[in-house]
């Protein structure tokens, strides 16, 4: 499809568009995408828990919480009794050497199966909430018509803005869901007595205490959103470019996410650790009646700030990094490669009988 481009009255020959896919479809590729990703990464969530509780076994006991995150969501989980009762034999120090060897020993003392034990909660709150966000995303780009072969500005800058609405969206539209589930969680509710969970919690706090946590959510992951798309959707422009072709393969998909997983991680790093952090202590104040934490955001930055020193604003880099870029490299690459295949399945429906 022939378009002029910026510039002299240079005329470029773009690659024709995929075509487009429908909003069910794009929900099939962002909910495959999320369980896939989330297949594989909840094994090094598990065993990255398990460490911390052999390292401070009181941490992960009743009357605390901990965040359980996947590279896609984070989960807050209320302790409502030992981590794992059957367990005991991991919190001997020194049980473990290092995570390949806490990963064999967790399969051979509990099952393989254990690795996996956080995927449950994950499924419940990831498939939704990446479902909102990914399609929402794409819906956005389109309504802005974004074209990867356009290097103006304007159209570059048009990946961050359609991210960063999109997970505004997405984590407005989840944040009343995992406050219920967390306090289902810590009280016990059986799936029947969610709805006395929501009256309950409207009736003494209000509407608005349902979005509860909110503030520190944005605060990563707007950024986190529009420094991603804007550096995936860069990247993924240069391969198509490159190649001449109008959709990426699963290998650019891959390395694109990764990459733009990787740099927007070490730039929302300080925004991650606050948003960590206040989600604790939110929830331990919901939850088992800590009245002890700052009431503000602004007032934790502080208290690290002047109790801790900056550089606790970036600690952790490692092990984020090394979960948030092959979990966005998972999910785009699988996201992208059923848009192929139900663009390729659209247009073969169009073509006429032979």
């Amino acid at each position: 499809m022939p378009s002029s481009s910026s510039g002299a009255g240079e005329i470029q020959n773009y690659p024709p568009m995929p075509m487009k896919i429908t909003p069910v479809q794009q929900i099939i590729s962002s909910s495959t995408g999320a369980i896939v990703t989330s297949l594989f990464v909840t094994p090094l969530d598990v065993v990255k828990i398990r460490l911390q509780a052999q390292a401070k076994p009181n941490a992960f006991t009743k009357g605390h919480c901990f965040l359980y995150c996947n590279g896609l969501m984070d989960h807050l989980c209320s302790c409502v009794g030992e981590i794992s009762q059957s367990s005991e034999w991991y919190k001997r120090p020194g049980q473990f050497k290092g995570s390949l060897d806490a990963a064999i020993q967790i399969a051979r003392h509990e099952g393989i199966t254990s690795l996996w034990s956080g995927l449950s909660p994950t499924l419940v709150m990831a498939v939704p909430a990446t479902v909102v966000y990914f399609t929402c995303y794409e819906q956005l780009k389109d309504k802005f018509r974004y074209r990867p072969h356009d290097k103006n500005l304007a159209n570059q800058a048009k990946p961050l803005l359609a991210g960063s609405f999109a997970r505004v969206w997405a984590v407005t539209l989840i944040s009343p869901i995992e406050m219920i589930r967390v306090k289902v969680q810590s009280e016990q509710y059986t799936y029947s007595q969610v709805w006395k969970a929501l009256k309950d919690t409207v009736k003494m706090n209000g509407v608005l205490s349902l979005w509860r946590g909110l503030g520190p959510s944005l605060l990563r992951d707007v950024p986190f959103s529009a420094t991603y798309w804007m550096g995936y959707e860069t990247f993924k422009a240069r391969f198509l470019v490159a190649k001449g072709t109008s959709s990426p393969s699963f290998s650019d998909s891959f390395i694109s996410g990764a990459a733009a997983g990787a740099i927007a991680a070490t730039i929302t790093l300080p925004f991650d650790v606050i948003k960590t952090r206040r989600q604790i202590e939110l929830g331990e104040q919901e939850l088992i009646g800590n009245r002890n934490v700052p009431s503000s955001t602004w007032k934790l930055i502080q208290k690290i700030y002047t109790e801790e020193g900056i550089k606790h604003l970036f600690s952790g880099y490692l092990p984020r990094l090394l979960k948030v870029a092959p979990s966005c490299a998972i999910m785009i690459s699988s996201f992208e490669f059923f848009k192929k295949f139900f663009s390729t399945r659209n247009e073969q429906k169009l073509l006429p009988p032979d």
